[in-house]
């Protein structure tokens, strides 16, 4: 294998390396901050790293679109393309949820750290008759 063929290998798979490092990344993030808007800032890049996953291998070098011709012999499949519209959609939708319910607890707590809520939840709680 000539120095070549490697570093096509290399760039052939940097989609990858980059997908797996948004996924550690945004992962990491989601478990390891107390912020509620910093979890859903991972789980908006967590659900970015989805997206190239599926992307990455949609594309063909060299295809074109799937429309029969003559002149092209390699397409590329659109499908991936069509799903990851749909799922925009749908991370949208959850990040927006995900921010309203964030708004929601802000008003009834007074703050968005998960240590602070669960602390003031616990007091309220052992303030409550046992029953």
């Amino acid at each position: 294998m000539t120095g070549t063929g490697t570093s096509m290998t290399l760039g052939g798979h940097f989609t990858y390396f980059i997908t797996v490092f948004l996924m550690i990344a945004g992962l990491f993030i989601v478990i390891a901050r107390g912020n509620l808007i910093k979890k859903l800032i991972g789980l908006g890049i967590f659900q970015t790293s989805v997206y190239l996953l599926y992307i990455a291998p949609g594309k063909l070098v060299g295809g074109t679109a799937p429309i029969l011709s003559d002149a092209h012999a390699v397409y590329s499949n659109p499908l991936p393309h069509v799903l990851i519209l749909t799922a925009i959609v749908v991370g949208v939708a959850t990040l927006a949820l995900g921010l309203a319910l964030v708004v929601r607890i802000r008003e009834a707590y007074g703050c968005i750290e998960e240590d602070e809520i669960l602390n003031i939840e616990s007091t309220r709680r052992a303030g409550e008759p046992q029953e």
